[in-house]
Protein backbone atom coordinates (compact mmCIF):
# COMPACT_ATOMS: atom_id res chain seq x y z
CA UNK A 1 0.00 0.00 0.00
CA UNK A 2 1.03 3.58 -0.47
CA UNK A 3 1.35 7.20 0.58
CA UNK A 4 0.08 9.53 -2.13
CA UNK A 5 1.09 13.16 -1.44
CA UNK A 6 -0.87 15.90 -3.22
CA UNK A 7 0.41 19.49 -3.27
CA UNK A 8 0.50 22.67 -5.34
CA UNK A 9 2.85 25.55 -5.94
CA UNK A 10 0.62 28.56 -5.21
CA UNK A 11 -2.81 29.94 -5.85
CA UNK A 12 -5.97 27.88 -5.31
CA UNK A 13 -5.83 24.93 -7.70
CA UNK A 14 -8.13 22.75 -5.58
CA UNK A 15 -5.72 20.48 -3.71
CA UNK A 16 -8.15 19.72 -0.89
CA UNK A 17 -11.05 18.98 -3.25
CA UNK A 18 -8.77 16.76 -5.33
CA UNK A 19 -7.55 14.88 -2.26
CA UNK A 20 -11.07 14.30 -0.95
CA UNK A 21 -12.39 13.25 -4.37
CA UNK A 22 -9.59 10.74 -4.95
CA UNK A 23 -9.90 9.37 -1.42
CA UNK A 24 -13.68 9.02 -1.81
CA UNK A 25 -13.27 6.64 -4.76
CA UNK A 26 -9.95 5.02 -3.82
CA UNK A 27 -10.15 1.27 -4.54
CA UNK A 28 -8.92 0.18 -1.11
CA UNK A 29 -9.22 1.38 2.45
CA UNK A 30 -7.71 4.84 2.73
CA UNK A 31 -6.95 7.50 5.32
CA UNK A 32 -7.22 11.11 4.16
CA UNK A 33 -4.63 13.22 5.99
CA UNK A 34 -4.69 17.01 6.06
CA UNK A 35 -0.96 17.67 6.19
CA UNK A 36 -1.02 21.32 5.11
CA UNK A 37 1.14 23.31 7.59
CA UNK A 38 -0.97 26.40 6.82
CA UNK A 39 -4.04 24.72 8.30
CA UNK A 40 -6.79 22.36 7.25
CA UNK A 41 -10.20 23.11 5.74
CA UNK A 42 -12.29 20.03 6.36
CA UNK A 43 -13.61 21.08 9.78
CA UNK A 44 -15.20 24.05 7.99
CA UNK A 45 -16.37 22.43 4.78
CA UNK A 46 -17.29 18.82 5.64
CA UNK A 47 -19.59 17.07 8.10
CA UNK A 48 -18.64 14.23 10.36
CA UNK A 49 -20.46 10.94 10.74
CA UNK A 50 -24.25 11.24 11.02
CA UNK A 51 -24.04 14.89 9.99
CA UNK A 52 -22.22 16.03 13.11
CA UNK A 53 -19.29 18.41 13.20
CA UNK A 54 -15.68 17.31 13.11
CA UNK A 55 -13.63 17.79 16.27
CA UNK A 56 -10.85 20.27 15.41
CA UNK A 57 -8.82 19.13 18.42
CA UNK A 58 -8.57 15.51 17.30
CA UNK A 59 -6.26 15.06 14.34
CA UNK A 60 -2.79 16.09 13.30
CA UNK A 61 -2.25 18.32 16.34
CA UNK A 62 -3.35 15.73 18.90
CA UNK A 63 -1.21 13.16 17.09
CA UNK A 64 1.81 15.48 17.34
CA UNK A 65 1.28 15.79 21.10
CA UNK A 66 1.77 12.04 21.51
CA UNK A 67 4.43 11.59 18.83
CA UNK A 68 7.25 13.13 20.85
CA UNK A 69 7.65 9.74 22.48
CA UNK A 70 7.66 7.88 19.16
CA UNK A 71 5.12 7.48 16.40
CA UNK A 72 3.74 4.15 15.20
CA UNK A 73 1.45 3.87 12.21
CA UNK A 74 -1.28 2.32 14.38
CA UNK A 75 -1.58 5.59 16.31
CA UNK A 76 -2.98 7.33 13.23
CA UNK A 77 -6.34 5.63 13.70
CA UNK A 78 -6.59 6.90 17.28
CA UNK A 79 -6.73 10.47 15.96
CA UNK A 80 -8.83 9.91 12.83
CA UNK A 81 -12.51 10.78 12.42
CA UNK A 82 -15.10 9.56 9.91
CA UNK A 83 -16.76 11.92 7.47
CA UNK A 84 -20.34 11.47 6.34
CA UNK A 85 -20.13 8.49 4.03
CA UNK A 86 -17.45 6.76 6.08
CA UNK A 87 -14.19 8.22 4.76
CA UNK A 88 -11.63 8.40 7.58
CA UNK A 89 -9.81 11.72 7.92
CA UNK A 90 -6.93 12.98 10.01
CA UNK A 91 -8.02 16.58 10.54
CA UNK A 92 -5.35 19.20 9.94
CA UNK A 93 -4.06 22.10 11.96
CA UNK A 94 -6.32 25.01 12.81
CA UNK A 95 -3.79 27.46 11.36
CA UNK A 96 -0.17 28.09 10.51
CA UNK A 97 0.53 29.12 14.11
CA UNK A 98 0.14 25.51 15.21
CA UNK A 99 2.73 24.23 12.73
CA UNK A 100 5.48 24.84 15.28
CA UNK A 101 4.06 21.91 17.23
CA UNK A 102 5.11 19.58 14.42
CA UNK A 103 8.68 20.87 14.09
CA UNK A 104 10.99 17.91 13.61
CA UNK A 105 8.11 15.44 13.35
CA UNK A 106 7.42 15.57 9.62
CA UNK A 107 9.83 12.74 8.68
CA UNK A 108 8.33 10.48 11.35
CA UNK A 109 4.85 11.40 10.15
CA UNK A 110 5.79 10.50 6.58
CA UNK A 111 7.17 7.18 7.77
CA UNK A 112 3.97 6.45 9.69
CA UNK A 113 1.85 7.29 6.64
CA UNK A 114 3.98 5.07 4.42
CA UNK A 115 3.89 2.10 6.81
CA UNK A 116 0.20 2.18 7.64
CA UNK A 117 0.02 -0.83 5.33
CA UNK A 118 1.46 -2.94 8.12
CA UNK A 119 -0.87 -1.64 10.81
CA UNK A 120 -2.43 -4.40 12.88
CA UNK A 121 -5.29 -1.99 13.58
CA UNK A 122 -6.19 -1.83 9.91
CA UNK A 123 -3.87 -1.47 6.91
CA UNK A 124 -4.65 1.37 4.54
CA UNK A 125 -3.24 3.72 1.95
CA UNK A 126 -2.84 7.38 2.88
CA UNK A 127 -3.73 10.33 0.68
CA UNK A 128 -2.06 13.40 2.16
CA UNK A 129 -3.22 16.93 1.32
CA UNK A 130 0.06 18.83 1.66
CA UNK A 131 -1.31 22.19 0.53
CA UNK A 132 1.07 24.64 -1.09
CA UNK A 133 4.73 23.77 -1.08
CA UNK A 134 7.80 25.89 -1.62
CA UNK A 135 11.52 25.54 -0.99
CA UNK A 136 11.08 25.98 2.77
CA UNK A 137 7.90 23.96 3.29
CA UNK A 138 8.18 21.51 6.21
CA UNK A 139 6.04 19.01 4.30
CA UNK A 140 8.94 18.47 1.90
CA UNK A 141 10.19 16.08 4.58
CA UNK A 142 7.14 13.87 3.97
CA UNK A 143 7.79 13.42 0.28
CA UNK A 144 10.71 10.94 0.34
CA UNK A 145 8.32 8.49 2.03
CA UNK A 146 5.66 8.82 -0.68
CA UNK A 147 4.94 6.28 -3.38
CA UNK A 148 3.72 9.09 -5.63
CA UNK A 149 3.85 12.89 -5.43
CA UNK A 150 1.06 14.68 -7.29
CA UNK A 151 1.28 18.37 -8.13
CA UNK A 152 -2.15 19.88 -8.78
CA UNK A 153 -2.36 22.70 -11.32
CA UNK A 154 -4.92 24.76 -13.16
CA UNK A 155 -4.50 24.97 -16.90
CA UNK A 156 -3.96 28.73 -17.12
CA UNK A 157 -0.58 29.75 -18.60
CA UNK A 158 0.66 30.94 -15.21
CA UNK A 159 -0.58 27.77 -13.49
CA UNK A 160 1.26 25.55 -15.95
CA UNK A 161 4.43 27.61 -15.72
CA UNK A 162 4.38 27.31 -11.94
CA UNK A 163 3.81 23.57 -11.92
CA UNK A 164 6.63 23.11 -14.45
CA UNK A 165 9.03 25.04 -12.23
CA UNK A 166 7.89 23.33 -9.03
CA UNK A 167 8.14 19.90 -10.64
CA UNK A 168 11.68 20.71 -11.73
CA UNK A 169 12.65 21.85 -8.25
CA UNK A 170 11.08 18.79 -6.62
CA UNK A 171 12.76 16.45 -9.07
CA UNK A 172 16.14 17.99 -8.26
CA UNK A 173 15.46 17.63 -4.54
CA UNK A 174 14.12 14.08 -4.64
CA UNK A 175 16.02 12.58 -7.57
CA UNK A 176 19.25 14.56 -7.76
CA UNK A 177 20.56 16.96 -10.36
CA UNK A 178 20.29 14.67 -13.38
CA UNK A 179 17.75 15.93 -15.94
CA UNK A 180 15.73 14.32 -18.67
CA UNK A 181 14.06 10.92 -18.94
CA UNK A 182 16.97 9.28 -17.17
CA UNK A 183 16.21 11.35 -14.08
CA UNK A 184 12.89 9.57 -13.48
CA UNK A 185 13.38 8.40 -9.94
CA UNK A 186 11.56 7.50 -6.77
CA UNK A 187 9.16 8.73 -5.68
CA UNK A 188 7.75 9.55 -9.11
CA UNK A 189 6.29 13.03 -9.62
CA UNK A 190 2.99 13.39 -11.42
CA UNK A 191 0.99 16.42 -12.52
CA UNK A 192 -2.73 16.42 -11.77
CA UNK A 193 -4.48 18.92 -14.03
CA UNK A 194 -7.67 20.66 -12.92
CA UNK A 195 -9.39 21.44 -16.21
CA UNK A 196 -12.71 22.22 -17.83
CA UNK A 197 -14.53 19.34 -19.45
CA UNK A 198 -13.35 18.70 -23.00
CA UNK A 199 -9.77 19.85 -22.44
CA UNK A 200 -8.46 16.50 -21.22
CA UNK A 201 -6.46 14.92 -24.01
CA UNK A 202 -5.33 18.13 -25.68
CA UNK A 203 -4.06 19.86 -22.56
CA UNK A 204 -2.47 16.69 -21.15
CA UNK A 205 -0.47 16.22 -24.33
CA UNK A 206 0.62 19.85 -24.36
CA UNK A 207 1.76 19.76 -20.72
CA UNK A 208 3.68 16.52 -21.24
CA UNK A 209 5.41 18.08 -24.26
CA UNK A 210 6.33 21.07 -22.08
CA UNK A 211 7.78 18.85 -19.35
CA UNK A 212 9.76 16.80 -21.86
CA UNK A 213 11.12 19.92 -23.55
CA UNK A 214 12.15 21.28 -20.13
CA UNK A 215 13.85 17.95 -19.28
CA UNK A 216 11.77 17.63 -16.11
CA UNK A 217 11.13 14.20 -14.62
CA UNK A 218 7.37 14.51 -14.24
CA UNK A 219 4.37 13.51 -16.36
CA UNK A 220 0.64 14.19 -16.34
CA UNK A 221 -1.23 11.46 -14.49
CA UNK A 222 -4.71 12.64 -15.37
CA UNK A 223 -7.23 15.44 -15.50
CA UNK A 224 -9.68 16.15 -12.70
CA UNK A 225 -12.78 17.99 -13.81
CA UNK A 226 -13.22 21.57 -12.65
CA UNK A 227 -16.73 20.98 -11.34
CA UNK A 228 -17.92 23.52 -8.73
CA UNK A 229 -21.30 21.82 -8.39
CA UNK A 230 -19.64 18.45 -7.80
CA UNK A 231 -17.31 20.01 -5.25
CA UNK A 232 -20.30 21.43 -3.38
CA UNK A 233 -21.94 18.00 -3.32
CA UNK A 234 -18.69 16.41 -2.15
CA UNK A 235 -18.59 18.85 0.76
CA UNK A 236 -22.22 18.11 1.62
CA UNK A 237 -23.38 21.64 0.83
CA UNK A 238 -25.49 20.71 -2.17
CA UNK A 239 -27.88 17.89 -2.99
CA UNK A 240 -27.48 15.74 -6.07
CA UNK A 241 -26.08 12.54 -7.51
CA UNK A 242 -22.45 12.91 -6.50
CA UNK A 243 -21.52 9.65 -8.21
CA UNK A 244 -22.72 11.10 -11.52
CA UNK A 245 -20.81 14.37 -11.18
CA UNK A 246 -17.95 15.19 -13.52
CA UNK A 247 -15.68 15.52 -10.48
CA UNK A 248 -16.23 11.99 -9.23
CA UNK A 249 -16.29 10.44 -12.69
CA UNK A 250 -12.91 11.99 -13.49
CA UNK A 251 -11.56 10.98 -10.05
CA UNK A 252 -12.55 7.38 -10.74
CA UNK A 253 -10.63 7.44 -14.00
CA UNK A 254 -7.51 8.71 -12.23
CA UNK A 255 -7.71 6.10 -9.47
CA UNK A 256 -8.06 3.42 -12.15
CA UNK A 257 -5.03 4.68 -14.12
CA UNK A 258 -2.59 5.47 -11.27
CA UNK A 259 -2.14 1.89 -9.98
CA UNK A 260 -1.45 0.60 -13.48
CA UNK A 261 1.02 3.35 -14.32
CA UNK A 262 2.94 3.55 -11.03
CA UNK A 263 2.26 0.23 -9.32
CA UNK A 264 1.46 2.04 -6.06
CA UNK A 265 -1.10 -0.53 -4.96
CA UNK A 266 1.14 -3.56 -4.95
Amino acid sequence: MALIAIAADKGSPGVTTAAVALAAVWPRRVLLAEADPSGGDLVYRSAGANGGVLNPNSGLLSLAATARHGLAAEQLWDHAQPLTGGLDVLVGLAGAEQAAGLAGLWPALGQAFATLAQSASGPADVIADCGRIGPDSPTLELLPHASLVLLAARTSPEGLARVRDRAGALSARLHGSQRGAGAMGYPPIGVLLIAESGQNSRISSQVNDMLVASQIAARVVGTLAHDPAGAEMLAGRRRGRLDKSLLIRSARQITADVPQRYGVLR
